[in-house]
């Protein structure tokens, strides 16, 4: 990367325009029309945000996930007279979009295993790939990171943990000469969590959560699957999963500190006691506007932070009693091979199962670990063996929340 360089117009697809992150992106992409110009949008199955991002953006393509949606899709933009915009459908349109030779940088932040084909498109096809969707690293961080190299693609984080530990990284880690964390000088990496809306709920209340107090962040506007992933510290369970493929090291050198005021992002330790700390109102923009522009920096419509008002900054352990998804995370990158997919799959269809009101919050680690301990491990070798990981984990966790096993009841 030549970091001297003039900007010129990045070409850009959003995978997952309608979702949280992508709405934040096209925010920071319209501050910027002299250097972003969008090529592609695409979404799963809301029709009327992605067409009013269409109509607002004008993007060369848009693909709907769901094939009825994309349909609906094309009907509404005739029915528009909207002409410049083409619709295309399924995981082969987001294929399509996010490897055209044109584009040059893909926001990848379609929520969970949905993401990881079309992300694995966008890096073996070398862009500059922007990664929201942190499932990819978790199902399948061997395949991708060997991708990366192979294919010459650029990785940069976009979970505001994984972007702090980023930029606090040495100038020749960020400009693509990593050493391996030691030989940088780095004794560890201090992963940041707020510990979610229920960190201090009493433990014999956590069975009666309601989706909508899951939901219910303190700091962040996320959606519903990440902020109940939030709220069972799972979404920290699997950036610490992240964290080790981006970061090419083990748990052991990472430590999760619950941080409630969500300030300070994510933090590295460096051999002489010096501790590099990336600081910022939670806002996902900032990330966003960092991965766009690196390494410039650009305007990302966020507040500066008020450091006067935030008066405090408090920090604690994670309780794993309270959040035994961070537990059953950890063991699953100490298992490895298939675990982690299969964890990120049992997770996903638990959640759902929960925000549809069919199981307790307090069922979906109990869910994870059944399925863990009932999967055998086996080494992915291949895409194709990641994607029978999930759907065979998939079709587990649904047998047992459907109560065959009697583990929901």
């Amino acid at each position: 990367m030549n970091i001297d360089s003039a900007p010129s117009v990045q070409q850009i697809t959003v995978l997952g325009s309608t979702g949280s992150i992508g709405v934040s992106t096209l925010d920071v992409v319209a501050r910027h029309p002299d250097r972003f110009s969008l090529y592609a949008l695409t979404a799963n199955t809301r029709v009327d945000l992605i067409l009013a991002q269409i109509k607002t953006y004008q993007p060369r393509y848009a693909v709907m996930r769901d094939e009825q949606c994309a349909e609906q899709l094309s009907q509404q933009l005739k029915a528009a007279g909207i002409t410049t915009t083409e619709v295309m459908a399924g995981e082969q349109g987001l294929v399509a979009v996010a490897g055209a030779d044109v584009v040059d940088t893909v926001m990848a932040a379609i929520v969970g295993s949905a993401g990881l084909v079309p992300t694995m498109a966008a890096v073996e096809a070398g862009k500059k790939v922007l990664l929201a969707n942190k499932e990819s690293l978790v199902m399948a961080g061997h395949l991708l990171m060997q991708a990366v190299e192979r294919s010459g693609a650029t990785l940069l984080p976009i979970d505001s943990e994984h972007n702090a530990i980023f930029q606090c990284m040495p100038a020749r880690y960020q400009t693509g000469e990593n050493l391996g964390l030691a030989a940088e000088g780095v004794r560890k990496i201090l992963l940041t969590g707020s510990g979610g809306p229920f960190r201090q709920v009493p433990l014999d209340q956590l069975a009666a959560m309601t989706p909508d107090q899951a939901c219910a962040h303190p700091n962040w506007d996320m959606g519903r699957k990440i902020s109940v992933d939030s709220a069972t510290m799972m979404n920290k369970g699997l950036e610490l999963i992240e964290a080790c493929w981006l970061f090419d090291t083990g748990p052991e050198n990472i430590d999760i500190v619950v941080h409630p005021q969500s300030v300070i992002h994510s933090m590295v330790e460096y051999n002489d006691g010096s501790v590099l700390a990336q600081l910022g109102n939670p806002d996902m923009r900032t990330p966003i506007a960092h991965a766009l522009a690196f390494p410039q920096r650009i305007a990302s419509g966020v507040a500066s932070l008020d450091i006067i008002a935030t008066a405090r900054l408090d920090f604690e352990a994670p309780d794993y009693q309270r959040f035994p998804c961070l537990r059953l995370a950890t063991e699953a990158i100490k298992t490895g091979a298939s675990a982690m997919a299969v964890l990120n799959a049992a997770n996903e269809i638990a959640v759902q199962a929960f925000l549809d009101k069919r199981i307790r919050f307090t069922d979906i680690p109990v869910i994870i670990e059944h399925v863990l301990m009932a999967m055998p491990v086996i080494e992915p070798s291949t895409l194709e063996l990641v994607q029978r990981q999930n759907f065979e984990a998939r079709q587990l966790a649904a047998t047992f929340i459907e109560g065959d096993l009697k583990v929901a009841g």
